[in-house]
């Protein structure tokens, strides 16, 4: 085995304070992988990192406002000073400002486009450089099945979801001859903080949507994140895994 492959890798995961972010964060950690755990808040990718170390794995956390380009400039710098080479992104960070258009405030569609797809390119730019060098990385967009079939009320959050898809298969083909593979994961309904406050109105309408007539886990993302990070997936790039329970198809 070589130097190269015994060396412990570096994963990003932004949006890694709670929920899929950082079930996805957990699991690349399991995976032996030092994770450095990326949220707006402080406190919460602070307590993500450590209940990483707490069962045994490697972690660390850094507080960074992903919708601003020059917080995630200095953070890069920052990082890549410490680490030389990140091997793993997850653009997992996103927010949700819903209305039906005529209602939208310009603030509320800059807001997610500038978090959830403003973001993807300035960690890209910043991170991926050193990966092509390395010729070794995985990064990973985290949209969404609204990206696909859009959604009454979510223009903005579908425009950026779509925007991810468009930047992953863009990016594939970029940095393909430099071994590095860009791929999406697209999640259905998944059973999160924002899913559980819901009322059971609009939990039925949406469960009446998936095939399988449930809502997925965290965990479902995080096992195809896994997968994505690893050499199991060298031969896949520029590919969109919808994880939704069938509803896409």
């Amino acid at each position: 085995m070589s130097e190269e492959n015994t060396k412990t890798k570096i994963a990003l995961v932004t949006g890694a304070g709670r929920g899929i972010g950082k079930t996805i964060a957990e699991s690349l950690a399991r995976d032996g992988m030092h994770v450095i755990c990326v949220s707006k808040s402080a406190s919460s990718c602070g307590t993500a990192a450590d209940s990483i170390k707490e069962n045994g794995g490697k972690a660390e956390s850094l507080a960074v406002d992903v919708s601003s380009g020059e917080e995630i400039r200095k953070a890069c710098e920052k990082i890549l000073e410490e680490h030389e080479c990140v091997d793993v992104l997850v653009n997992n960070a996103g927010i949700t400002r819903d209305n039906l258009l005529f209602r939208m405030e310009e603030d509320d569609w800059m807001d997610v486009i500038n978090t959830n797809l403003n973001s993807c390119f300035h960690w890209i730019k910043a991170i991926g450089r050193p990966m092509t060098r390395k010729r070794w990385g995985r990064i990973i967009n985290i949209s969404s099945v609204v990206g696909l079939t859009g959604n009454a009320g979510q223009a903005n959050y579908a425009a950026a979801k779509a925007g991810m898809i468009g930047l992953t298969k863009s990016l594939a083909r970029e940095f393909a001859a430099r071994s590095v593979t860009v791929n999406a994961i697209a999640p259905g309904f998944i059973d999160t903080d924002m899913t559980s406050s819901l009322d059971d109105r609009i939990k039925e309408v949406a469960l009446s949507t998936v095939p399988l007539k449930r809502f997925g886990k965290v965990e479902d993302i995080a096992e195809m994140a896994s997968f994505l990070s690893s050499e199991k997936s060298s031969y896949i790039t520029g590919q969109v895994f919808t994880v939704d329970g069938g509803m896409v198809m």
